[in-house]
């Protein structure tokens, strides 16, 4: 049978006070949407609509092509936007429908509810048993063990109070029943809207069968109504990811200090200091030290690397390098096997060929620098002349001594040899030497009278 999916997600979410839609906040680095169609993709369904309204070109940017978009002009409720959504539904089909405000939920829990509504041909609800069901909308069943009705917290009864079984608000229908459900809904009630929920009472009504489908974590349903419910959710999803990792053989020593968004990938053997942040499509290979006090962004980062107090975003680093502390690798760079970046390093849109050393107070820009380059303390690529970059190369084996500027466009053959304290504004050629500074002037005893004069013009 076909599966049909159905993310709402018209509503703003005022509570947010925001500028941004609801559902486009990041959870654990990701648009809380995105979470919920990454899910919906792997559960396989043949078709898969985003009910948008107000903003919507926000979700739009988000989920790009993936969806299809029906528009709900008016906001009159959780029933009236799948009313958006009924003429594009398959009658043999299975349809799914929940919220772009929910990112803690996984596929095989979606699996489940639609296993069950195809076994038992039936409507399934997803539903929760927790300790306090306070606000929540409480599962009512019969004998049998069936919904019969869902009683919101304030209509419940003392008794209907105390069960600890939730509403999710997540659905599974049989489409015919839902479509038929979706017919007779009115906006008779309190809120003056036309629910979702009301469809569960329209199929019992014609003896249609609702099921519940019990997750095996309470936090799966969880949403996000404003700023605080957002942290919360974050929190949880942290802890399933940083779970997961440690389940995959990598070492985080503090959990409560550690950060690691949803896309990362991390090596076995590899281990997490306190600090680290790790975020977007970040890959770190095996047997890595990471931190303390990293942050990776969109890094690449392959196996036994060192990184101690650095950041890194949208680069690479190759198998045994050194990085850090108080480095900063910036985006489009390049570090080589092997290779030492160390304290107080910049490093931008630059290549670092294999044992190359940078270890040191050091700026190399839009650089190409060669295999086992010796690059001293305080070198500066001067790589930008107030309108363009120019690009500087060193070749293999050569050595640029401390306090030596490189001005762009330059280029430094192999085996070159820079002397300390030089400025170099022309090319080199193979195991060229270049010195470019002033002799030394010495005046023997000249520095007593300076003082002196200095001094006298101090008190004047």
């Amino acid at each position: 049978m076909k599966k049909i999916g159905v993310v709402l997600a018209a509503g703003l979410g005022k509570r947010m006070n925001s500028k941004r839609h609801k559902v486009v906040h990041s959870v654990c680095g990701k648009p809380m949407i995105a979470h919920i169609v990454e899910q919906m993709e792997a559960v396989g369904f043949d078709r898969l609509f985003v009910v948008v309204g107000r903003l919507e070109e926000q979700v739009r940017e988000v989920l790009q092509d993936r969806v299809t978009y029906v528009q709900q002009r008016e906001q009159l409720g959780t029933g009236h936007a799948v009313q958006q959504v009924a003429p594009y539904l398959d009658p043999d089909s299975i349809t799914v429908v929940l919220y772009g405000d929910c990112p803690l939920l996984r596929h095989e829990e979606i699996e489940r509810l639609i296993g069950e509504a195809e076994t038992s041909h039936a409507t399934t609800v997803l539903t929760a048993k927790v300790e306090d069901p306070y606000a929540y909308g409480r599962i009512i069943r019969d004998e049998q063990g069936d919904v019969v009705r869902i009683v919101e917290e304030k209509d419940a009864t003392d008794d209907e109070k105390k069960v600890q079984e939730v509403n999710s608000g997540i659905y599974a229908f049989q489409t015919p029943d839902l479509l038929m459900a979706l017919r007779e809904l009115t906006a008779n009630n309190a809120q003056g809207e036309y629910l979702l929920t009301d469809c569960i009472q329209h199929i019992r009504a014609h003896q249609g069968t609702v099921r519940p489908v019990v997750v095996s974590d309470p936090d799966d349903i969880a949403n996000v109504n404003d700023r605080v419910q957002l942290a919360a959710v974050e929190a949880r999803m942290r802890r399933r990811l940083l779970l997961r990792h440690m389940q995959n053989g990598v070492t985080i020593i503090d959990p409560a200090t550690t950060y690691i968004g949803a896309d990362v990938y991390i090596g076995r053997d590899t281990t997490l200091l306190p600090g680290c942040i790790v975020e977007g499509n970040t890959y770190i290979g095996e047997d890595c030290m990471i931190g303390p006090n990293v942050r990776l962004v969109d890094a690449k980062i392959a196996d036994a690397v060192h990184i101690t107090s650095s950041v890194i975003l949208q680069s690479e680093v190759q198998e045994s390098a050194s990085i850090g502390p108080f480095a900063y690798i910036r985006p489009g760079s390049q570090i080589g096997p092997g290779v030492k970046v160390g304290d107080f390093v910049e490093i931008k849109n630059s290549i670092l060929g294999s044992g190359t050393k940078v270890s040191h107070l050091a700026y190399v820009g839009d650089s190409e620098i060669g295999e086992r380059v010796n690059v001293g303390c305080g070198v500066v690529t001067v790589n930008y002349d107030g309108y363009q970059k120019h690009k500087t190369m060193i070749g293999n084996d050569s050595f640029i001594g401390s306090n030596v500027n490189l001005i762009a466009p330059l280029m430094l053959g192999e085996g070159v040899y820079v002397a300390t304290g030089s400025t170099i504004t022309d090319d080199l050629a193979q195991d060229d030497f270049a010195i470019a500074r002033e002799r030394q002037t010495t005046k023997k005893g000249y520095a007593r009278g300076l003082r002196m004069k200095l001094q006298q013009k101090s008190a004047d």
